[in-house]
């Protein structure tokens, strides 16, 4: 199927709302981060989410280059052509772009979509991300309402952050503190600046002690009953039942129950990238050191080109980056669900 219209990216989302599921969205670097997420979605029967970091937008416009817009569209053009070729319906979307980073990055992605769709195409991405969690609140929600508005033009969603996600992740570091937990008053002031829905659909990513990366058992402390506290408390101040479309972030690590209670308060879409990165590359490790002596020419030899071609490590590579989107494909209820 070809990459979602915005139309059919509205009702992944509203589908996954309504039947109390989410979908898995994976951070993609390269080619074959692409196929491998693909693959996996394909696998599981469900429709999903791929996303591109700034650091993962300059790597693939070529580490030498790091032209962080060249490298996303590159990343873009690639999925848009081979994911025709896959039964599942896969959105676009571009992740936590913190306010230095607006100008050289969502900024001219925006333009550039609302560029197409003023001529009538439809716009590279479904989706991008600002990450105002830097800035003080009101400050983010002001940039947010005026990225909010662009998007309109660009016929994309946006997606905020309203608190603070912890660890890092492309040099964007937060301590792991209080700021972790968004309140019901964030909230409110949320909806204030953005409206409900009237003045553009947005995702919300409201923070319950995430964390980037994963981290041993008990050092981060999930609360995701805050969710369900924000919807039910703003909720029921504006008239609409679970008013956030919510986006989990640092989900990598987390437990099947913090998972699964995440999705009951309202999340529909859930950022994993730490342990697909581990998925895919621990394959590799493993080819290498079991086949040292054919990646190597060890001693004079002239080692095993099947061994050492890309394609035979990378194959692995993907199955087993593969293997992990079908597991959170599980996880998160959007097996079985695609359109």
């Amino acid at each position: 199927m070809p990459i979602a219209t915005p139309e059919a990216y509205a009702d992944m989302l509203d589908r996954a709302k309504a039947g109390s599921f989410a979908y898995p969205a994976i951070n993609i670097t390269s080619s074959q981060t692409i196929t491998a997420a693909l693959q996996g979605f394909a696998e599981a029967e469900s429709d999903g989410i791929l996303q591109v970091s700034v650091g993962g937008g300059e790597y693939a416009s070529g580490s030498t280059i790091k032209d962080r817009v060249t490298g996303t569209l590159a990343l873009a053009a690639y999925a848009h052509e081979v994911a025709k070729n896959y039964p599942v319906q896969i959105a676009l979307h571009t992740d936590h772009c913190v306010k230095s980073n607006l100008d050289s990055w969502v900024r001219p992605l925006l333009a550039i979509e609302a560029e197409q769709v003023k001529n009538g195409g439809l716009p590279t991405f479904q989706s991008h991300m600002y990450d105002g969690s830097d800035v003080p609140l009101e400050e983010n929600l002001q940039i947010a309402a005026e990225l909010l508005e662009l998007s309109q033009a660009a016929r994309t969603i946006l997606e905020i952050e309203v608190g603070v996600v912890g660890g890092e992740e492309d040099g964007h570091e937060a301590e792991i503190n209080e700021k972790l937990y968004t309140t019901v008053e964030d909230g409110l002031a949320t909806v204030e600046a953005l409206g409900a829905g009237e003045k553009g659909r947005y995702l919300t990513a409201l923070t319950f002690g995430n964390v980037h990366g994963v981290y041993k058992p008990g050092a981060v402390k999930l609360r995701p009953e805050i969710l369900k506290q924000i919807q039910d408390e703003v909720g029921a101040k504006i008239g609409k039942e679970k008013p956030f479309d919510l986006v989990f972030h640092g989900g990598s690590g987390s437990t099947a129950q913090e998972i699964s209670d995440a999705v009951d308060y309202g999340v529909i879409k859930m950022n994993i990238d730490t342990d697909t990165q581990y998925a895919f590359t621990r394959p590799v490790a493993g080819h290498m050191f079991t086949n040292y002596d054919g990646v190597l020419k060890i001693d004079g030899e002239v080692g095993n080109k099947k061994a050492y071609d890309p394609r035979a490590w990378g194959k692995l590579a993907e199955a087993g980056m593969a293997a992990r989107v079908v597991e959170a494909c599980q996880q998160l209820r959007s097996a079985g669900n695609k359109g």
